[in-house]
């Protein structure tokens, strides 16, 4: 008779009973199981918290949760996957294919911080800014930018700060 691996595979039960006792309640897919039986091996814990997380998935909380995922995090993903031509990228060595991914998604992200803060995404949209300023001060151990715009609505700004990672 095998025995179920707890620390393994898409939907581990470790991490389930980690959770469950947390502050926050928490939404996780499950993938779709043949038909049967779980064995819980008297870990009621973790079969509590797996109940727990599936009723959670069945409700109308969770069904909306599920659908603000996909709208917000799976798009996204997508997005900068297939224009940005993330599948098919070819360097040698995972690290740097973790470099140019993270390039990627911090572009993604600045275009959509640029605009929620200054109603500008685009290079196009961005002529019709008035006028922008960038500051960078540096320091020892830190950098910062600064980036003062204006159009005709509204006045925006955006500051962010990098320190140095202590060793």
């Amino acid at each position: 008779m095998r025995r179920h691996r707890k620390t393994k595979g898409y939907h581990p039960r470790d991490p389930l009973k980690g959770i469950d006792d947390g502050p926050w309640k928490t939404c996780i897919a499950e993938p779709r199981r043949s038909k049967g039986y779980s064995r819980w091996h008297g870990d009621d814990e973790a079969r509590a918290a797996v109940y727990g997380n599936r009723n959670l998935l069945k409700s109308g909380v969770g069904k909306a949760a599920m659908r603000k995922r996909g709208e917000i995090v799976e798009r996204s993903f997508a997005h900068f996957l297939e224009r940005g031509g993330m599948r098919r990228t070819w360097l040698r060595g995972r690290e740097n294919v973790h470099k140019r991914y993270l390039v990627h998604v911090a572009g993604y992200n600045l275009g959509i911080l640029t605009c929620a803060l200054f109603g500008v995404g685009t290079p196009t949209e961005g002529a019709n800014v008035r006028f922008a300023f960038l500051f960078v001060v540096q320091a020892a151990d830190a950098i910062g930018f600064v980036i003062l715009t204006a159009s005709d609505a509204e006045t925006a700004a955006l500051i962010v700060a990098i320190t140095a990672e202590a060793a």
